[in-house]
């Protein structure tokens, strides 16, 4: 006679809780760290880094070599390699924001954080990191090169922190312009070619039609951004002009993309 070994329950494998509340939110920190390492592991955002801080030393060394000798001071130097800078910059600010829908990288990014503005906030204050980076960094090659040059002027450190503050609202405008663009039309080769064309077309205006010429300050952001680019306190009406530009050709496209951007539908083509 066979007899059978009495059975157990089998004890339940203990099971995580999985339900939708209990995931956390991608902190904001963590996502501006993955969007700086986007900037670097596509060969266009690795160049343009690298062309932004060649043309920047390049713009010292050219200004030191050539430029008139009383003009070889702190703030001389800092203002060439502010050029390649403020007018590099945006395009890096629009890659960063078109990668999603270039590169087709937008249905996994917004499947992983679907906050929308979360994500729009990351990529803009990583931008704005790389800008703010790249700023200090001019300003020590600035520094050493005017202690090393044996500069003949008299007063080579003409730089206060009225020029830094100035030298950091053009780098940050120029920024979240690449940004603005870049969202509204989230194509890069419309925003980057919006953003060259943009200057030279308002540039004709100015030059041809007298009326749009004496009033260029309140539409056209070269001509409101160019006293800031000056060693001169602004006047009142000055810093409305500066503000009115802004709201014109940055806080309005980043508007208008943020409404788009809420509306599209993500899709991989």
């Amino acid at each position: 006679m066979s007899t059978t070994a009495p059975t157990t329950p089998s004890q339940p494998s203990p099971q995580r809780d999985v339900t939708a509340g209990s995931a956390r939110p991608i902190p904001l920190h963590r996502l501006v760290r993955v969007e700086l390492r986007k900037m670097v592991d596509t060969r266009s955002g690795l160049w343009l880094l690298v062309a932004i801080a060649v043309l920047s030393a390049g713009a010292v060394g050219l200004f030191l070599a050539f430029g008139p000798e009383d003009t070889h001071t702190f703030y001389g130097f800092a203002g060439m390699a502010l050029i390649p800078q403020a007018f590099l910059l945006p395009v890096l600010g629009i890659l960063l924001v078109t990668s999603e829908w270039s590169q087709r990288a937008g249905l996994v990014t917004f499947t992983l954080e679907p906050r929308r503005g979360l994500v729009v906030l990351s990529k803009t204050v990583a931008a704005l990191i790389v800008g703010l980076v790249g700023l200090a960094l001019l300003l020590g090659v600035a520094a050493f090169v005017t202690l090393v040059s044996g500069t003949p002027v008299e007063q080579p450190w003409d730089m206060g922190w009225r020029e830094v503050g100035y030298f950091t609202i053009v780098q940050t405008l120029a920024i979240l312009q690449g940004v603005a663009f870049g969202l509204l039309l989230m194509n890069s080769t419309a925003a980057i070619v919006l953003y060259f064309a943009l200057p030279v077309a308002m540039n004709l205006l100015i030059t041809f039609v007298e009326t749009l010429r004496e009033n260029a300050g309140w539409f056209d952001l070269a001509t409101a951004q160019a006293p800031l680019l000056t060693q001169e306190a602004l006047t009142g009406e000055q810093w409305a002009q500066v503000g009115t530009v802004t709201l014109l050709w940055i806080v309005l496209p980043l508007v208008l993309g943020w409404l788009r951007l809420r509306r599209t539908e993500i899709k991989t083509a």
